[in-house]
């Protein structure tokens, strides 16, 4: 076991930390940096790794390898002074290539199992049966098509000797001569008639590795084939395809009207055999016009037309053909392709979109969901933000997404490979906020601050309307002259930061009651941004929820699908005072309460608080415990008083007679921070 001691706690020092602890012949025996707050040093604390503000002690233990990734030059050469005779010093500079290149080799190894996943969705997708054995001839593909010609599942097909899954499979000896065959005729013990081609495998040296078959169902070809004669024997013979078949199927006669449906039909349009049979084939058209009559005028085929069909109006894609007996036409039949699915593959897409971008720990403008002119709005004027180097002030209610905006702009920008540093202004008292932000110099060492830290990338001031008019001051001059002077220093740094503040005070009001200084504002307000509430802009409310199950899916283990109606229904009709942050919470707290096999979040699943906070103008319930009714009050007092005073926690504090400190517990308790 090789001993290490790490030189400074940063970004480097934490990628360092984690990516040894992997490693089971390295173990990490302390880790030094004078920043108390470094994320190496909190992180090494949070899994009980010694760590100290000198490096000088430890140099006496059992060290066999140092690394240095302060970045300073003295500091390694001084470590390469002092270093023990049996040690290895590694400057930081070598260590984060070799961060570096990990964390590419673990993106390729995402890529290809994203490729991986789309070549079986692709092959699982097709019609045609595929088949593959090794040079033993057990079988190591089969697809879903193949299973269902077969009747025989994947999982006890994979595994198998071919001949226990297909017995007269001539795969075995397709790769003993390495011949290709094609286009085969053959009868599967299923009673399944296919057409087969079989092909041997070769590796790139030229060696024969395998085989593999693709074939294709023509029972109902054949079918086809035998009964082409005349109109009934042609229904006879339509009437056995369109039963088995997933599509919606619909015949009319040369008249246009129904003459047949099958079972999916009335599952996709809601229309019963009675609604259709001997009706004009417009009956189940709700946008658009009917493609039979069209082929009916033309005699011929009209494919991939858009429509919107049945009593829910789905969207679909329907394909018709005419039908001609000896060149005599007696009708139509079309096919009727439900988008729901395609949707469906779109929406998983979209869900490992937000999943990797999650992964990644980057946020961006894609990430703000919503199609609504107000956040279209937002996401366009943050877009705009992203692209000049201006101040820029976000404005809005608590929990409607300002922190997400302020990221977004950050990675749009051309300081994206820089740090972006979160500061809430209200969270701190005034001293400890300066030397927080400013650093501050003591006893003869120099602390930096966060806008030194953030140099060359973006500082988010949040809550910036509950800074103290000194702060202010202090941040008026900083933005005005990019520089700063340290607490208890006198040399002026210059420091290049990007500033983005956040706000949901009236900083107008503030201003005419002397609580912020104008020219502080005027100097923040250069691009105002306003981020609309849940509330106004409810129709991104179910666009949202998706997004959020996905995030809570993936951290809950669950594989939830979506929500029902009613449940959409029920969250549309709230007002959201606590905006997205609350329908987030709101979402994990139903989850909590679904079985292991529920797929939907039903509207008996959300909380009962929030049902009855929905439709306040109704009589009020009494259910839940004594206890469960008085919290879901106190929730309505601290939203409204805190809607009132316009987010300003200090006055609902005092308008509630309660202390700051026990109203930032009560607004976290309730997810209303």
């Amino acid at each position: 076991m090789q001993n290490i001691l790490i030189v400074g706690a940063g970004n480097g020092g934490y990628a360092l930390l984690k990516l040894i602890e992997q490693a089971e012949y390295l173990q990490v025996a302390a880790i030094v940096d004078i920043n108390k707050k470094a994320p190496g040093v909190i992180y090494a604390k949070e899994h009980h790794i010694p760590t100290y503000l000198d490096w000088k002690p430890l140099l006496s233990r059992d060290i066999q390898i140092i690394i240095d990734v302060t970045g300073q030059k003295e500091v390694f050469q001084e470590l390469l002074a002092n270093r023990p005779a049996t040690a290895v010093l590694i400057p930081g500079e070598i260590a984060n290539l070799i961060v570096t290149l990990l964390e590419e080799k673990n993106n390729y190894i995402q890529i290809i199992d994203r490729k991986k996943m789309m070549q079986e969705l692709i092959f699982n997708s097709i019609e045609e049966g595929m088949v593959g054995v090794n040079d033993k001839g057990i079988v190591n593909f089969f697809n879903k098509s193949a299973a269902k010609m077969t009747q025989i599942s994947i999982d006890q097909a994979i595994g198998k000797p071919v001949h226990e899954v297909i017995s007269l499979s001539e795969l075995p000896r397709i790769f003993e001569t390495g011949r290709v065959e094609l286009n085969k005729e053959l009868t599967l013990e299923s009673g399944t008639k296919i057409v087969t081609s079989r092909y041997p495998m070769i590796n790139e040296e030229g060696t024969r590795v395998g085989a593999f078959a693709v074939f294709k169902d023509i029972t109902e070809v054949l079918r086809l084939a035998e009964e082409i004669t005349n109109l009934t024997e042609i229904q006879k013979m339509l009437e056995a395809i369109i039963y088995s078949s997933d599509d919606a199927i619909s015949v009319v006669d040369e008249e246009g009207k129904g003459i047949l449906i099958n079972p999916a039909y009335t599952r996709i349009t809601g229309f019963t055999e009675e609604e259709v049979i001997g009706q004009p084939a417009t009956a189940d058209i709700s946008e658009g016009e009917s493609i039979h009559l069209k082929v009916l005028q033309t005699k011929k085929p009209i494919r991939g037309v858009n429509l919107r069909v049945g009593k829910q109006k789905k969207d679909v894609i329907v394909n018709v053909a005419p039908i001609l007996v000896n060149n005599e036409l007696k009708g139509s039949v079309g096919v009727i392709h439900d988008m729901t699915e395609m949707r469906g593959l779109m929406k998983e897409l979209d869900r490992a979109k937000t999943l990797i971008r999650t992964l990644e720990s980057s946020y961006s403008l894609e990430d703000i969901s919503g199609n609504s002119k107000e956040i279209d709005f937002a996401i366009d004027q943050a877009r705009l933000a992203a692209s000049v180097p201006v101040t820029v002030l976000l404005r809005g209610e608590v929990g409607a997404g300002k922190d997400l905006f302020a990221h977004a702009i950050h990675s749009e920008s051309n300081r994206s490979n820089h740090p972006f540093i979160r500061v809430n202004c209200s969270s701190l008292e005034e001293h400890l906020l300066e030397k927080e932000l400013f650093g501050f110099e003591e006893d003869g060492l120099n602390h930096t601050g966060l806008l030194e830290d953030a140099a060359g990338g973006t500082i988010f001031l949040d809550e910036v309307g509950e800074l103290t008019k000194k702060t202010q001051a202090k941040l008026l001059r900083f933005l005005r002259e990019n520089a700063i002077i340290r607490v208890g220093g006198t040399s002026s740094i210059p420091v290049d930061v990007r500033v983005i503040a956040a706000s949901s005070l009236n900083l107008e009001k503030a201003m005419r009651e002397g609580t912020f200084r104008e020219d502080f504002y005027f100097q923040l307000n250069r691009m105002p941004i306003y981020i609309p509430s849940l509330r106004e802009r409810k129709e991104d409310i179910p666009i949202i929820a998706e997004h959020l199950l996905v995030k809570l899916n993936q951290e809950f283990g669950r594989n939830v699908e979506g929500f029902s109606e009613e449940a959409i229904d029920s969250l549309l009709q709230y007002d959201w005072p606590g905006n997205v942050r609350e329908l987030e919470n709101i979402i994990s707290r139903s989850m909590i309460f679904l079985q292991p096999n529920d797929r939907f979040v039903e509207e008996h699943h959300l909380p009962k608080s929030m049902l009855v906070l929905a439709n306040e103008d109704k009589e009020e319930t009494a259910d839940g415990t004594l206890a469960e009714q008085m919290d879901e009050m106190e929730k309505k007092v601290l939203a409204r008083t805190l809607k009132v005073y316009n987010g300003n926690k200090s006055q609902t504090a005092k308008k509630l007679q309660i202390s700051l400190r026990t109203l930032y517990y009560k607004l976290e308790k309730y997810n209303l921070i």
